[in-house]
């Protein structure tokens, strides 16, 4: 398989298979999402109904007549479908290239299974060549800028770009994260930090590189 988007498009497909009946799927945000979405409208009178992590997303789902409700209203989910930026080989990932981090983080601890899809480009030994994303509350992104600086990395404000929660992203160049999970930890810490892109306390399940199923490990 040679371009990325027949990849993308392989493992969206393959995600379908974890789609069951009368479920309330979680669907997540992105490229690669897209492609599940459109896989899901096929199946959408065998499923209740979508929990969405964005905007975007919400307004696929409801233009090929896919039911979305809030998560609250939800409760707990069987599934969540979304995709990454980076995947280590125990299926930690960078997320949040999109700006939707928060709201895919909030989905992700509320689904029993997280199942990750992405095209093989996304796949590294160790985080961090993707630049990570940091959700802050806009009155607090110099003093979060300066905390992880102090860290060891180097945060550049992604301009003109506002999250559907109303806030600013900070991507975080020059990081080898060798330790995601203690990172996440120290990141969450600082004041002003709604979220960061760091899915390792809760990693994906199962990841599906250009088709091919892996499960966590």
């Amino acid at each position: 398989m040679s371009t990325a988007d027949e990849q993308k498009r392989a493992s969206a497909a393959k995600a379908l298979d974890y789609v069951e009946d009368g479920m309330i799927v979680g669907v997540g945000t992105g490229s690669t999402v897209k492609y599940f979405i459109d896989g899901l409208a096929s199946m959408k009178d065998r499923i209740e109904s979508a929990v969405s992590s964005s905007e975007q997303s919400t307004a696929q789902l409801k233009s090929l007549g896919i039911r979305v409700i809030d998560l609250n209203a939800a409760g707990p989910l069987s599934l969540y479908v979304d995709g990454a930026d980076e995947c280590d080989p125990h299926n930690r990932l960078i997320k949040g290239g999109g700006a939707a981090l928060t709201r895919e983080k909030i989905i992700a601890e509320a689904s029993a299974k997280f199942v990750c899809i992405i095209d093989s480009a996304k796949e590294v030994d160790v985080l961090g060549r993707f630049p990570l994303p940091v959700e802050v509350v806009p009155m607090a992104r110099s003093l979060v800028g300066r905390k992880l600086v102090a860290l060891g990395g180097q945060p550049v404000w992604r301009e003109n770009v506002t999250t559907d929660n109303g806030n600013w992203i900070l991507d975080v160049h020059n990081m080898r994260i060798v330790d995601p999970l203690g990172l996440e930890r120290e990141i969450n810490q600082i004041p002003g930090v709604v979220s960061v892109g760091l899915f390792a306390r809760r990693p994906a399940d199962v990841v599906i590189s250009a088709g091919n199923v892996r499960a966590n490990r």
